[in-house]
């Protein structure tokens, strides 16, 4: 084991045009390592910056799909947070879900407030806004360290990324270079000439050209690494962002990957993971009984965008809610398509057209485009769309109870029972919990019902039956048998 100091994670996260990406851009072009700036002509999920000699990694993807995956894996996407706040708005919804987010991943965070070169900007209103909502930074009764900065002139971005790497110095984050990469995939895209392609971000280890990657139930063979750059690479270590192409399907964002030695050792991981897969699907809003609707928003001029942001505030629905994960201006682009798939959004379209490569990527992933022209309209098929996103609520009614007095036989899941009938009716069929000491121990169903020796279909006068379940364990005397139904909301 070669436990050694590695890079950080950053990533950077916060209301809708706070600038987040303008920010990234600045520190990608003013940063970038070994004078790349300039040799980077697209977007990328991620890339590697240097300060002071030091490597810092910086995520960007659409939506942090990969961070809502991970949390519920019990992993977080990024070592470290920036959270974004504009000195000429302060503290507003996104940011707060943000916060939560970051809070939810249990990792550390700095406060950038950007925009400070704006003649509107109210640094002191700002930091305010920031104490009410209880983000107690550095000099006003907390120690969330603080920067502020323009991504127009890069005052203060040096400073920022000082307090990126003293935070983590203090974490002392380290890997194994010596072991197999595992880490997690930041997107997926179905590339025409390379077939499905990701980029993973390694968390641990050291990737080598060999043996295959298996990120949940896909996997690809590692004939060649890109780094963030396009360029081929040998080898990558911690924290650094790859791509890998030639996957059998497109694994899914916030997917965990790790090596397997062959192709045959894959598809047996793959397998076993598909498994995991389909025994626990992901259910995540449902289970939190809130849905979201991602929101890709193009619109003919930036104006338009605060019109359609300020009429779909007035949407709400307690069970689903609309995300707006990216809003532009100008035709919907191949790129629009990405981050709609990427957090399974749908892609609205306000007085834009969608060019032909993004209408060919829309139709082979399936992402639904709108087009509108009225906003009134736009707004009500949003609201029908979000309708359509919300999760049904699974209730239980009890529908009968009985106590059993005795067990008479029991074989493979079957078991033959005396019980007293105590409330309800109990039919043939029925579902069925026992009940120990307040405590459920398993579930079944009624298979047979008897009273006074002769079968019967259901039962709900008072008295003593005999019954047979099936269930996963047994009933013992003293626990009671309750019958329900499950309803759907």
């Amino acid at each position: 084991m070669a436990k050694v100091a590695r890079p950080p994670v950053i990533a950077v996260m916060g209301h809708i045009d706070h600038g987040k990406s303008s920010l990234l851009d600045y520190i990608r072009k003013a940063n970038v390592v070994a004078g790349e700036a300039g040799g980077i002509t697209q977007h990328v999920a991620a890339y590697i910056a240097e300060h002071n000699g030091r490597h810092v990694t910086f995520l960007d993807t659409p939506g942090h799909e990969a961070f809502k995956a991970l949390r519920t894996r019990g992993a977080a996407a990024a070592d470290i947070a920036i959270l974004v706040v504009a000195a000429d708005e302060g503290v507003m919804p996104q940011t707060l879900d943000a916060l939560a987010a970051i809070k939810e991943a249990g990792i550390p965070f700095i406060a950038a407030i950007t925009k400070i070169d704006k003649n509107n900007a109210d640094i002191e209103r700002t930091k305010n806004s920031l104490l009410e909502h209880q983000i107690f930074i550095e000099g006003l009764g907390g120690d969330i360290a603080y920067a502020l900065v323009s991504s127009k002139t890069g005052d203060g971005v040096p400073e920022l990324l000082d307090l990126v790497l003293l935070a983590s110095d203090l974490a002392e984050f380290t890997s194994d270079t010596e072991a197999s990469a595992t880490g997690f995939v930041l997107e997926s895209t179905q590339d025409p000439k390379r077939g499905a392609s990701a980029t993973l971000i390694i968390k641990d280890g050291t990737l080598t050209i060999g043996g295959c990657v298996v990120a949940g139930d896909a996997y690809a063979p590692i004939r060649f690494i890109e780094d963030f750059r396009g360029k081929r690479i040998e080898t990558a270590g911690p924290s650094e962002p790859v791509r890998i192409s030639g996957f059998n399907k497109l694994p899914a964002a916030g997917a965990l990957f790790s090596i397997a030695k062959n192709k045959k050792e894959a598809e047996e991981l793959a397998r076993e993971n598909a498994k995991t897969l389909a025994a626990s699907p992901e259910r995540d809003a449902a289970v939190e009984g809130v849905a979201e609707l991602p929101l890709v928003i193009k619109t003919d001029v930036a104006g338009s965008v605060d019109a359609i942001v300020h009429e779909l505030a007035k949407i709400t629905n307690e069970r689903a809610s609309i995300r707006i994960i990216s809003s532009g201006v100008g035709s919907v682009s191949e790129t629009d398509v990405k981050t709609a798939y990427a957090s399974r959004g749908v892609i609205i379209a306000f007085n834009a057209g969608t060019d032909a490569v993004a209408l060919e990527a829309a139709e082979r992933e399936n992402i639904p485009i709108f087009s509108f022209s009225v906003i009134y309209e736009l707004s009500a098929k949003v609201r029908e769309l979000l309708e359509a996103r919300v999760p049904t609520i699974a209730t239980e009614k009890e529908l009968g109870r009985a106590l059993v007095l005795k067990t008479f036989s029991s074989g493979a899941k079957r078991q033959v029972l005396g019980a007293r009938h105590i409330s309800g009716m109990l039919t043939v069929g029925d579902r069925v919990k026992i009940i120990r000491k307040d405590a459920e121990v398993a579930r079944g169903s009624i298979k047979n019902l008897q009273q006074a020796r002769a079968d019967v279909k259901e039962l709900h006068t008072e008295g003593d039956f005999g019954a047979e379940i099936e269930a996963r364990a047994g009933a013992v005397y003293g626990d009671e048998l309750v019958a329900f139904a499950v309803a759907e909301s």
